[in-house]
């Protein structure tokens, strides 16, 4: 093994013993995991020394992104004085800053023409959200079938890997909505929280982001052509803050756009219909692409909170405000933003999609290549500067 790598996957581990949740899969070395697990608990300061060495030694490219986010993470944890603005951008690459509420409130007026009539804007959303809810019971059961059918529109865009796979299960009590945990030899563990209001247009989104064509089909197909064919340990590793994050939250926002045709929504439409489940594609579309601009409202919260000096109470009314969120949910925004593991990953989304979707542009050969290759922020960042 090369040692620079030996040395990133180390780091990474080290780190990882610190917060819980920081590394989001490992199937690389056993002996390596085992070494980090039986020794002392390595002092944030000695991480910061470790990966500021590292990223010294380290050529320009993809594993230097990677070492960065995560002397970024070891600052932190370290306590250094680092703005969140800092943070988020030496983690992702990408700089938080506040969303327009000029767009929020554009669309707010292009929900208000699409929505059923009714008092505010909220209680129209809610009520449309609540005509097409999946029972709790349901949502698992339901989900395997929407992800079988998925699987078939994925193998269409990129080969996937024999022997690849993915089981499903509730979970309650999360500060998000589902999770991909990637276990490596190509398999997946995908859990859903069915405290989560979730409807049929929701279910269909979850499988398709974390699973066909998203989380679960990018690290299926990068173990089996990155790590198994190319011997690229570096990849063996999921770490939460880091650059190779965003680009994943980018391919799992981006994804279903490719696999969601008229066809595939037909075949969705017949499943729920037997079920007994109301489904309106179109609708449940419009109304998704609508939305898309207060989906940074979490960033929002996070520069609220962390930089602004603004209380929980400020940022969960804040996205209240513009989400289009009850309390319940806004509570579980300012959750997610002030957890130790999560506080600076919301921008992934966002900015993920906004990068993955210019750069992809309805081309599967682009979205293929993400899938397979390792790309960097950088040049996702320059296409869209340069308009490519």
């Amino acid at each position: 093994m090369d040692a620079a790598v030996e040395r990133y996957l180390l780091l990474g581990l080290r780190l990882g013993r610190h917060v819980d949740g920081l590394v989001d899969a490992y199937y690389g070395p056993p002996e390596l995991a085992a070494r980090v697990e039986a020794e002392e608990l390595v002092a944030p300061t000695r991480l910061v020394e470790d990966a500021e060495a590292l990223v010294d030694d380290l050529e320009d490219g993809w594993l230097g992104d990677q070492a960065r986010g995560l002397r970024t993470y070891a600052g932190v944890l370290a306590r250094e004085r680092l703005s969140y603005a800092d943070e988020v951008e030496g983690c992702y690459g990408v700089r938080p800053v506040l969303g327009d509420e000029a767009a929020y409130a554009a669309a707010h007026e292009r929900l208000d023409e699409l929505l059923p009539d009714g008092d505010s804007l909220l209680d129209r959303y809610n009520r449309w959200r609540e005509s097409e809810v999946v029972p709790a019971e349901r949502i698992v059961p339901l989900a395997g079938e929407v992800v079988a059918l998925l699987r078939d529109r994925t193998a269409a865009i990129v080969e996937l890997p024999g022997g690849e796979g993915v089981e499903l299960e509730a979970v309650r009590d999360e500060p998000w909505w589902a999770f991909n945990y990637y276990e490596g030899d190509l398999r997946s563990r995908v859990v859903v929280n069915v405290d989560t209001l979730t409807t049929t247009d929701d279910l269909t989104e979850l499988a398709a982001h974390e699973v066909y064509p998203g989380h679960h089909t990018e690290r299926a197909v990068k173990e089996q052509r990155l790590v198994r064919e190319q011997g690229l340990l570096a990849e063996a590793i999921q770490l939460v803050p880091t650059p190779q994050s965003l680009v994943a939250e980018g391919i799992a926002e981006t994804g279903p756009g490719l696999v969601l045709d008229d066809d595939t929504r037909a075949a969705l439409s017949g499943l729920f219909e037997r079920e007994g489940l109301p489904w309106d594609p179109r609708r449940g579309w419009e109304i998704r692409e609508a939305r898309t601009p207060l989906r940074r409202v979490g960033v929002d919260a996070a520069l609220l909170l962390h930089e602004g000096g603004a209380t929980a109470e400020e940022a969960q009314a804040h996205v209240e405000r513009w989400a289009l969120s009850t309390p319940t949910q806004a509570a579980q925004s300012v959750r997610f933003v002030t957890d130790p593991t999560w506080r600076a990953y919301s921008i992934t989304y966002s900015a993920g999609r906004r990068l993955c979707g210019a750069y992809v542009a309805g081309d599967p050969a682009r979205f293929r290549r993400l899938l397979s290759e390792e790309v960097r922020v950088g040049e996702l960042l320059a296409g869209v500067s340069s308009g490519a």
